[in-house]
């Protein structure tokens, strides 16, 4: 895959950070970068990874600060606050996955984002998935996890969406706190800033509602996409 590159301003307006804030971390190196003679460059795929790390590990407060930047940010290529109606339907959702291991229950996922005829590839997700998986897990404290690509490319799908799985039996999937997981969202995104923007949406939902608690005691599909669009509402009100 060809490489693109961004400069200091084109990173900071991506990651919605300050360019001192981009500098700092140069200078710290706590953010991938390259040196081109006297400029300095980021590769786009290695932003997204170490940008997708991140939001994963943002604290309450800052999670809430950067959403709001980011929900702010991607009006100017999205036409409503709410982006989960687009992006997940009924069908989309399985609420008795019988993966018992991280590694069937990524086939399992692939398997549901391929019965909803917006995937190209089913095995360069999987491989994408694992590559992912292998940097850091997509474990979340809570119950749940976010799996997703390590690279978006907007060839590996028809269109942009979710998939959302309940396993019936817990599985462990690396999360901070140790806790297995039983519900799961494989965020399948063609474009890089919605794929970060949807990411921090669903971190927090999970933080400021009580998504998780209804999509556990959910009794089938459509009540679980039912509370997932009502938990996305609620996130979204005080914007």
């Amino acid at each position: 895959m060809e490489h693109q590159f961004l400069n200091e301003d084109e990173v900071a307006g991506y990651l919605n950070l300050s360019l001192e804030d981009i500098r700092q971390r140069v200078k710290c190196r706590e953010i991938p970068f390259a040196a081109r003679g006297k400029r300095i460059v980021f590769d786009k795929g290695e932003i997204d990874a170490w940008a997708s790390r991140r939001i994963l590990n943002l604290p309450e407060k800052n999670l809430a600060d950067y959403h709001q930047k980011s929900t702010r940010n991607t009006s100017a290529f999205l036409t409503q606050l709410a982006i989960l109606p687009a992006m997940i339907q009924p069908g989309f959702v399985a609420p008795a996955m019988s993966a018992k291991t991280k590694a069937s229950a990524l086939r399992e996922l692939v398997a549901l984002a391929d019965a909803t005829g917006r995937l190209n590839d089913p095995q360069a997700l999987l491989e994408s998935l694992e590559e992912r998986e292998s940097l850091c897990s997509t474990g979340m404290p809570g119950g749940f996890a976010l799996p997703h690509p390590r690279r978006h490319e907007a060839h590996m799908f028809q269109a942009s969406f979710l998939v959302v799985g309940r396993s019936l039996q817990a599985i462990h999937f690396g999360a901070p706190d140790g806790r297995p997981a039983t519900v799961f969202f494989l965020i399948c995104c063609q474009d890089d800033r919605l794929h970060l923007h949807t990411l921090a949406r669903l971190c927090f939902m999970a933080q400021k509602t009580s998504l998780l608690a209804k999509i556990e005691a959910a009794p089938d599909a459509s009540a679980i996409f039912d509370s997932f669009l009502a938990a996305e509402t609620d996130a979204i009100t005080p914007l």
